[in-house]
């Protein structure tokens, strides 16, 4: 992933070094394991440990000469630890080094994806208690529906990222597998108990089985969970961008105080980070496809997903920590516009509150048909005439039979629709 979109952490996993260091580990565990079985000379591991080096543009040299970075890599360390190197990879395949340094790779992903989510979670609800009785209006379609409050948008917001966290904890156990199991996966020239040694000393677990290959379904589920964390990312941005249009202007993001909007209007203040973020998200679902696509391989392996994952993993991973930290950082900055919010939901003249009197008239004797015939009728004369609902109510002589000026003034108050908002936030913050 380019720099722009990349933070430093999350690269660092997916680095040529790093990946390379937990191939050594990996080796080196199951040189262990080999040595308590008594089937590797005692202090292998240790002598391998003590003169190992990783030489990035050795391997790079030897692959270009064997076509192949596993034994590449094996003979760049044999150069460096002499003799006993001839112990590493006993038994092994090279699925074993590469899917479970791949899952380890993941698994530490995971973790920092896990934390900003949780970065992003202490930003939403901070803004969502401050503005937990702040009115705004609801809309379906984009038209105006029932009055709301803004921090019952953002519990929302908080409640799907929730679920997300718990998505990914699920998603991060499937992949958290460890496979030393040899050529096919059948164990024929390695103990099963170094695969059990060498995940303990992983922090994994072993897979119960394998082809020769992790079983690629259990990537698909985390890729696909990355996908559905972006779709969340992008619905939120996309209410930014949409409460910021000019005519809207109910939140805006932070322009800073040296900022540009535009090349040529100096007025611009634009929601490009949301903007930013909603592209980034195409980009990040458009993986979830190619990982379901890795699961049907021949037999018991080939290689057609290896490609995939080498450019899937580390950008998919990398741009969803970028995104998540980004979103966080809106939020936390988000300009918030409650005048606006009162403006806008004062529009139709209290149009929005016409179910409740709809509902009203229904308990006073009439059909829900012929409620709604006459709220309808009443509300299409104010979309005409911008009048006040009340007054255009006030002339109806069929709706002042069945209530009172008293009651309707009640019914068509927002407040009405927003009573319920301490209910809403009991069920989602507790």
């Amino acid at each position: 992933m380019i720099p722009r979109y990349s933070r430093t952490p999350m690269t660092e996993i997916w680095s040529s070094k790093s990946k390379f260091q937990i191939w050594l580990d990996i080796e080196l565990y199951a040189c262990e394991a080999m040595e308590r079985l008594g089937t590797v000379p005692k202090g292998t591991a240790r002598k391998v440990k003590s003169k190992a080096k990783i030489n990035e543009k050795r391997i790079d040299q030897i692959e270009k000469k064997v076509k192949h970075d596993v034994i590449a890599f094996l003979t760049s360390i044999s150069e460096y630890a002499g003799p006993p190197a001839r112990f590493l990879h006993q038994g092994l395949t090279s699925s074993d080094i590469l899917d479970t340094a791949f899952n380890i790779q993941l698994k530490k992903s995971a973790k920092i994806l896990d934390e900003e989510l949780s970065n992003l979670l202490k930003s939403i609800k901070k803004v969502a208690l401050k503005h937990k009785n702040t009115p705004c209006i609801g809309r379906s379609h984009g038209i105006h529906a029932e009055p709301t409050t803004f921090g019952i948008k953002m519990a929302s917001f908080y409640e799907e990222f929730k679920r997300n966290k718990d998505r990914l904890s699920l998603a991060t156990v499937e992949i958290s597998t460890c496979a030393i199991s040899g050529a096919v996966g059948n164990y024929a020239n390695i103990d099963p108990r170094v695969e059990q040694y060498v995940s303990k000393k992983l922090g994994l677990k072993s897979e119960k089985i394998s082809s020769q290959i992790i079983p690629r379904d259990k990537h698909a589920v985390y890729f696909s969970t990355l996908a559905i964390i972006a779709s969340s990312i992008e619905r939120l941005a996309t209410e930014i961008r949409h409460l910021q249009r000019t005519e809207v202007l109910e939140v805006e993001e932070f322009f800073s105080k040296d900022q540009k909007g535009s090349s040529a209007m100096p007025h611009k203040r634009n929601p490009v980070l949301s903007e930013n973020l909603t592209g980034l998200a195409r980009l990040i679902r458009s993986y979830a496809l190619p990982s379901m696509e890795n699961i049907a391989l021949w037999h018991e392996r080939d290689i057609s997903h290896s490609s995939v994952e080498r450019i899937m993993a580390p950008d998919a991973n990398i741009l969803l920590d970028f995104a998540l930290s980004r979103m966080s950082g809106i939020v936390k900055n988000l300009i918030i516009y409650p005048k606006n919010m009162m403006k806008n939901l004062n529009r139709l003249n209290k149009l929005p509150m016409s179910e409740g009197l709809m509902l009203a008239l229904t308990q006073k004797g009439i059909t829900r048909e012929k409620a709604y015939k006459l709220v309808q009728k009443n509300a299409m004369q104010v979309w005409k005439t911008n009048e006040d609902f009340i007054k255009v109510l006030e002339k109806d002589s069929e709706i002042n039979k069945l209530l009172s000026k008293k009651e309707i003034d009640k019914i068509l108050d927002y407040k009405h629709a927003i009573r319920r908002t301490n209910y809403i936030f009991k069920k989602v913050f507790k």
